[in-house]
């Protein structure tokens, strides 16, 4: 039982062990190949990579001979070595030139056609003979399979553009073409070397669409003047050539020699600038195609020499020059052809390509656009049908030209161009297109009739539209009516009772606007009764301080005075007491007065200068003050209120300035003005600071009882003091030019 146990488990692991081998063979068999990155020693190495092998960036070691080195390739060449030959990606402005023996290390990339070095460092080894070029046909160049190795054609110039250095070359060769470019020879005309048999030996180079890596055309780069043999000139000048018919330039003629240009004469029915030109015959039409830009017009007489062609199936003229002729020759006939009814047959059209046609058609259709060879001009194509055909007839005419823009569509017109066909390989029409020199080549015949069937439809479904609109809006209309019934007749209801809430309310308008005048006459009078009591509690205010207590400061000042001298000298003494009785006296009558609001007895006495004075010598009788009085301009009367104020201010004044100012002198200045009058009193004391002096806060009340008189007065007040330099009050009051009795008035009313 053992045996056969160990026998089993020996043979599943045999067969374990033959799965996992037969599995490692069948992976290794169908891993993709992996191609490790080595050094590339040869051009072909490198050529052979995919593009995504390329991108690896694998090693290049390559040593060959530079073959083309062009000074605007910013330092790019080509290499080429037994193998083959490739790009090099140099992005220097050092750079070796055709000849050199080069070694060149750099990594692949994948180029924008084929693979190319890139990033390279180059040494130059030396010099040697160009590689020897490959014969081919430029059909075999076309194909791209020779980009970058040297090569050699043989071909018929066609075309010669002078460049910097250079020539672009155009050789064609079986029905092919390619830009070669040599170098510019010394002492010849590049035009000479157009229809001459040439050998070009260079680099072809691809030109490519890099986005989706796709040959587009090749060109080829001769480094050397040896390189470019011109194997055959031109045999004669081909205008000193007999002219052909220009319907014979594809007809079989035995002394006929290919890739030899014709000679052929005309007039020139149509040109395009710089694209092609169309001529005429007795014979025919033809359409040349050239490049020269010298401008000809309609019924120019041309000589032209060219290469004979075939274009869709119709000759042509390539690569022609032309110049004009002294000759001259008959109009061109124009080829009046019949409109063409459906069935008939198209061959017309064919044997008159390139003659200058005229035809009826209706006009479909209009197209303008912005003309892409000459600036300032606009592109107008005509669509149009003649019978069941249809072709388009193209006119290049100056933007500000708007006459065939205007032909109305529908119209019937007829266009005169000149008339170009294609056809397919039996001969049978494909298209046509008459190409008209300006907007004279066609004319209206018959404008399209306004009643048409589309308008006709159109105006029934308009009319449709109308009458679904009437019905719509009618029925609209009707039920917004019985709606609208509804909202008047509630509007209505609400309005009635609007108006009953409206004459309520008017009522208890008038009955709160007659309370509320009521009450606010009311609270006018009680405002004007205090303020008449406010204003009668400032004046007693006023009054009491500017008399009971400058009276009683005289008082006080007379007894002290009489106290220090009662002991020293006696009769002093008394008379000083009898001042103080006057000042009694006075102020008794200044609380009668003010008890009775009567006059003033000093003002009733004297005048205001005398009063000030008088006043004056009492408060300062007994002290160190010297007073003087004195007075400006026209002296005389001055209504109650203001002499009564003034005399009030000065009498404060005097007071503050000898308990205060400790000043041995003072002045009183009165200047009787025309318009004002000025009263300006003046002190030698110790003056004070205006920012820091006591006010009514501390009991003083001096300064704002005089600030609330020349208040009252419409005056002005400005106190000027500074410590050690005296005190200056000065009072401006304006005075009216009436009668004291209207003064007196007008004072009362402000009190």
């Amino acid at each position: 039982m053992s045996r056969q146990t160990n026998f089993r488990a020996g043979f599943r692991a045999q067969l374990v062990r033959l799965f996992l081998a037969v599995f490692a063979v069948f992976c290794a068999l169908n891993a993709p190949a992996q191609i490790t990155p080595t050094l590339l020693t040869n051009a072909a190495d490198v050529l052979s990579l995919s593009a995504d092998q390329a991108r690896k960036k694998i090693p290049v070691l390559v040593h060959g001979i530079v073959t083309a080195a062009e000074p605007t390739w910013g330092g790019q060449f080509f290499v080429q070595d037994n193998s083959s030959g490739i790009f090099v990606e140099n992005r220097s402005d050092d750079h070796p030139v055709p000849g050199d023996v080069v070694e060149v290390k750099g990594i692949t990339q994948p180029g924008a056609f084929a693979p190319i070095i890139s990033k390279p460092t180059w040494t130059i080894l030396g010099t040697a003979p160009l590689p020897k070029a490959k014969r081919v046909s430029i059909d075999q160049l076309t194909s791209g399979l020779e980009d970058g190795q040297r090569v050699e054609i043989t071909g018929i110039v066609r075309a010669v553009t002078p460049l910097a250095g250079n020539l672009d070359v155009e050789v064609a060769s079986g029905g092919n073409r390619i830009h070669v470019f040599p170098k510019r020879p010394a002492n010849m005309d590049p035009q000479s070397l157009v229809g001459a048999t040439v050998q070009a030996r260079g680099t072809l180079a691809a030109s490519f669409n890099a986005a989706l890596r796709h040959l587009m055309y090749v060109v080829m780069f001769v480094p050397t003047t040896n390189d470019f043999v011109i194997q055959k000139m031109e045999g004669e000048n081909p205008f000193d050539k007999p002219t052909i018919p220009l319907n014979g330039i594809a007809e079989y003629r035995r002394d006929i020699i290919p890739g030899e240009r014709v000679h052929v004469k005309g007039i020139v029915t149509l040109q395009r600038p710089g694209e092609d030109l169309f001529l005429q015959d007795a014979s025919g039409g033809l359409h040349v195609q050239t490049r020269q830009t010298n401008s000809l017009a309609v019924g120019d007489v041309v000589d032209v020499v060219g290469y004979p062609d075939i274009d869709h199936m119709l000759p042509v003229l390539n690569d022609a020059f032309y110049r004009k002729s002294p000759d001259k020759m008959p109009a061109p006939k124009i080829v009046f052809i019949p409109q063409i009814k459906a069935g008939q047959n198209h061959g017309d059209f064919i044997t008159n390509h390139a003659d200058l046609v005229t035809l009826q058609a209706k006009l479909l259709e209009r197209t303008v656009r912005r003309s892409q060879l000459t600036s300032g001009t606009s592109a107008i194509e005509l669509l149009l049908q003649a019978g069941d055909l249809g072709f388009t007839a193209e006119a290049e005419v100056p933007e500000n030209d708007s006459r065939l823009a205007e032909i109305p569509i529908g119209s019937l017109v007829q266009v005169t161009g000149v008339c170009v066909t294609q056809t397919d390989e039996h001969h049978a029409l494909r298209s046509l297109q008459l190409l008209l020199a300006g907007s004279d080549n066609v004319r209206v015949l018959q404008t399209p009739s306004w009643f048409t069937p589309q308008r006709l439809w159109v105006g029934f479904g308009l009319l449709f539209a109308v009458l679904l609109i009437a019905v719509a809006w009618s029925v609209t209309v009707s039920k917004k009516n019985s709606v609208l019934r509804v909202v008047i007749r509630d509007r209505e209801k609400a309005q009635h009772e609007l108006q009953e809430a409206h004459d309520q309310l008017e009522e208890r308008v008038k009955e709160r606007t007659a309370q509320l005048k009521f009450e606010i006459s009311a609270r006018h009078e009680s405002e004007l009764q205090f303020k008449a009591v406010l204003a009668e509690r400032t004046r007693l205010a006023q009054e009491l301080h500017d008399t009971v207590e400058q009276t009683l400061t005289g008082i006080a000042l007379q007894l002290d005075t009489a106290s220090k001298l009662s002991e020293s000298r006696p009769e002093s003494a008394d008379h000083h007491l009898k001042l103080a009785r006057n000042l009694v006296q006075q102020s008794q009558l200044d609380v009668r007065r003010s008890v009775w609001d009567l006059r003033s007895r000093s003002l009733e006495q004297f005048d205001l200068p005398s009063a000030v004075s008088t006043t004056g010598k009492q408060i300062t009788d007994g002290t160190t003050v010297q007073l003087e009085v004195t007075a400006k301009g026209h002296v005389r009367p001055l209504s109650e209120t203001v002499e009564e104020n003034l005399l009030r201010i000065a009498q404060e004044a005097l007071t503050n300035i000898i308990k205060h100012s400790g000043a041995n002198q003072a002045t009183i200045e009165l200047d009787y003005g025309p318009q004002n009058v000025t009263l300006e009193i003046q002190d030698n004391g110790h003056g004070f600071d205006r920012q820091n002096s006591v006010g009514p806060d501390e009991g003083h009340f001096g300064l704002l009882g005089m600030s609330e008189r020349v208040k009252r007065l419409d005056g002005k007040l400005s106190v000027s003091s500074e410590p050690g330099h005296g005190t200056t009050i000065r009072v401006q009051v304006p005075i009216e030019q009436d009668s004291p009795s209207s003064n007196f008035a007008a004072s009362e009313a402000v009190l």
